[in-house]
């Protein structure tokens, strides 16, 4: 479920950004280092849940992430800044929101990256030509898959991962998490554990930098 008037005012910008040569993180960059199971268990962070960054930063931002939803494309510049910004200090937690009609392909296909250590170049590579494959009316998840493979996606090895019971697990539990919390909007985002006080990305950022410095040992 898209908040289009967000999408609308920054829709430039995003597409500016993703278009950037730096829109990729380095190839030399090992995606397993920066995707770890989250080590929580509650409704808002579970164990299987995708981490982008250090696990043990001390600011966590929970992300209801749906990868079809045109507004989570547009704030993931955004996310990605703030991560540069704290790299030891933030990290992401991914929580799948599969509100439009490609959304659980989509998930599959990342459930399946993870296990090749590829989930973030995947993931990047998904939202920016999220157009070709996630339409509402006219998805195409074959498109998704063959983006996937562009970036290195054994996807002989991934289709047989992303139908297993323990991806089945991570779907329905995401779902009910999503029902149980209320989410109806995404992205959602909580910062350590505390909604965001009003949508949008300067309000995550300043929300975000507030946290960090409230975590920092005072001198």
């Amino acid at each position: 479920m898209n908040r289009r008037n967000t999408i609308i005012l920054t829709a430039l910008a995003a597409v500016a950004i993703f278009a950037g040569s730096a829109f990729l993180y380095s190839r030399s960059a090992n995606d397993a280092a920066n995707v770890a199971p989250a080590a929580e268990g509650n409704q808002l962070v579970r164990a299987h849940s995708p981490v982008l960054g250090p696990a043990s930063a001390p600011v966590t931002i929970v992300e209801f992430f749906d990868p079809s939803c045109e507004a989570c494309r547009a704030f993931y510049p955004t996310v990605k800044q703030i991560m540069a910004t704290y790299p030891e200090e933030v990290r992401v937690v991914i929580r799948y929101t599969p509100f439009h009609p490609a959304s659980e392909e989509a998930i599959r296909i990342l459930e399946a990256a993870r296990k090749q250590d590829k989930f973030q170049r995947v993931m990047e590579w998904l939202l920016q030509n999220q157009e070709q494959w996630g339409a509402d009316g006219d998805p195409k998840a074959e498109r998704a898959w063959e983006l996937a493979q562009e970036v290195g996606l054994d996807l002989t090895k991934a289709k047989q991962d992303a139908v297993t019971a323990e991806v089945d697990a991570v779907l329905a539990q995401d779902v009910a998490d999503v029902k149980a919390v209320g989410i109806d909007g995404t992205p959602t985002f909580f910062v350590n554990g505390k909604p965001l006080p009003s949508f949008g990305m300067q309000q995550l950022t300043d929300f975000v930098k507030r946290e960090v410095e409230a975590s920092r040992p005072k001198s």
